[in-house]
């Protein structure tokens, strides 16, 4: 194969969008199959150390506290390229792009997996985010580009398979291997899956000429500005609890970060040609409602993944692996769905379809209002397998109503703004959870105890006994103690699944602002 370079890129312009071929080759969906496994790569590494943590940290010798850091650092570096990976695809060729961020994907895992301590575990998971955060989004192009038309809803299942199954497979992936093998493992996994996925890219996608003189036309406020205004806001919600908010010399200067970031955002949007994130799109009507949308499923998929284990292990003593089975039957009727995703595509209104999904998702968070301290994981199987399906429809169909929704030269910007709008969803909802625990756990715990009387026979009655049977009234007084922290626990996360439930409810009627899909526009046009 030989470098190409269109008469675009002669006259230093911009290229066209590149057409998908009549039929696709055995090299076009070996690329597919690279997309797909990188982008399940990707989103696996998000959660596979959340089961594994605990032992991670007693190794390295971090602090619970500094410990979330390992999961932090991930997001935020993520959260930061998925908007910047359109520019700079553009910039260096796909084929190019890919095989470099695969290759640094694969090196900082083998980093992470021989940490030795915090800070190297740290600067590995950045670039874990960093380089795993392009495979995502690029994954469609290649679809979009290498397949015709009648065979990108394909490549559509397959892509959404992967990537909704990733997050509900990493736990379950990561305690198995903390429990039975060794945590760096949940690192050292990527090393073969690397090697694979630079082999398919090499011999799936052609080279394309680099397209350097884009430097010159780059938004440089704008990238600077989603480095900093991302990167400081994800920060300050993910660690803003637990550093008490203004509090904190770190939160304050991680806010002032953020701020300045956002001017230098919007200075972008102001004199940039192209700006690196076109967030005048958010002015669509359409646009808009389905970004909105996207951020409250966002947070009610990351937010019920980050809450039921918390759940099981805090009320039900559930280990790890344990939480992650759990978790994992979300991935069943996604598995189970995607086969369907290319006859939904051509049958059936999308409005219908998110819809449908919305309702089931606002569905299995209120199945989770009844929690009782006796519950254990067999109470959330229904309501997993409700969510696994609600979450696949509102996601996949989501994100067919953001591209459809502008025009064929914008639909590269509207993809990497609704990738950033369901991250920033999730981490929106799990500051959201710091806040809500501490604020509600004290409020429930001061209701339960002043519904016990010391005056009361009942209560003295039952406190003899206590004390009787556990040797004393201190142990008595105790145990009464930790029943009260139990159930007030279980009334928060009640109140978290309420919250949940409601913020889907209160989206579902922008659903009557979306238009039916194109019946005849190529996935191409829409994702490039």
């Amino acid at each position: 194969m030989t470098d190409t370079a269109s008469p675009a890129d002669e006259a230093g312009a911009e290229p066209a969008p590149l057409a998908p071929p009549a039929k696709a080759d055995f090299g076009a969906w070996l690329a597919v199959a690279a997309g797909t496994i990188g982008a399940f790569m990707a989103t696996l590494d998000i959660s596979i150390v959340n089961s594994a943590l605990p032992t991670i940290q007693g190794e390295i010798g971090a602090s619970g506290t500094e410990g979330t850091w390992i999961a932090t650092a991930y997001l935020v570096a993520e959260i930061i390229m998925i908007p910047l990976a359109g520019w700079l695809e553009r910039l260096s060729g796909l084929r190019a792009f890919l095989l470099t961020m695969v290759g640094g994907f694969t090196l900082f895992s083998m980093l992470c997996g021989v940490s030795t301590s915090l800070p190297m575990m740290i600067v590995g998971r950045i670039g874990q985010g960093f380089t795993g955060g392009a495979l995502i989004p690029t994954a469609m192009t290649i679809i979009a580009t290498r397949l015709p038309p009648h065979q990108q809803p394909m490549g559509i299942a397959a892509f959404g398979l992967t990537a909704v199954t990733g997050p509900v497979l990493g736990p379950v992936v990561g305690g198995w291997l903390a429990e039975n093998v060794s945590w760096h493992y949940a690192f050292f996994i990527n090393l073969p899956i690397g090697v694979l996925l630079s082999c398919l890219l090499f011999f799936g996608l052609p080279p394309v000429r680099a397209q350097w003189h884009l430097l010159r036309q780059a938004d440089w406020f704008g990238i600077a500005g989603i480095i900093l205004f991302l990167g400081g806001l994800t920060i300050f919600l993910e660690e803003g609890e637990r550093e008490q908010w203004f509090e904190s010399s770190t939160i304050v200067a991680v806010f002032a970060m953020s701020m300045v970031g956002f001017v230098s955002l919007m200075i972008g949007q102001m004199l940039a040609e192209r700006p690196v994130l076109r967030l005048s799109l958010l002015l669509d009507r359409q646009f808009g409602s389905v970004i909105l949308m996207a951020m409250i499923v966002g947070a009610a998929v990351y937010g019920t993944s980050f809450i039921i284990p918390q759940f099981l292990s805090a009320i039900a003593g559930y280990n790890s692996l344990q939480s992650g089975q759990v978790v994992f039957l979300a991935g069943i009727p996604a598995a189970m769905l995607m086969p369907c995703i290319p006859w939904l595509i051509r049958s059936v209104d999308l409005r219908l379809l998110v819809i449908t999904g919305l309702s089931l998702l606002a569905l299995s968070c209120w199945l989770e209002t009844d929690l009782t301290a006796l519950s254990t994981g067999d109470v959330f199987a229904e309501s997993q397998l409700i969510r696994g399906a609600g979450q696949t429809l509102a996601m996949m169909f989501l994100n067919q109503a953001a591209l459809s929704s502008v025009p064929i030269e914008l639909s590269r910007d509207a993809a990497g703004l609704f990738s950033t709008a369901r991250n920033l969803g999730g981490s929106i909802a799990l500051a959201g959870i710091s806040v809500v625990q501490d604020q509600r756990m004290w409020f429930h715990q001061r209701r339960l105890e002043e519904t016990i009387s010391a005056n009361s026979v009942i209560v003295q009655d039952y406190m003899n006994g206590q004390a009787a049977s556990l040797g004393g009234m201190p142990t008595a007084f105790r145990a009464l103690s930790g029943t009260i922290q139990t159930q007030a626990l279980t009334l928060t996360y009640v109140d978290m699944f309420w919250m949940l439930t409601i913020g889907v409810i209160v989206v579902l009627p922008l659903t009557l602002l979306l238009r039916p899909l194109p019946k005849r526009r190529p996935l191409a046009e829409m994702a490039h």
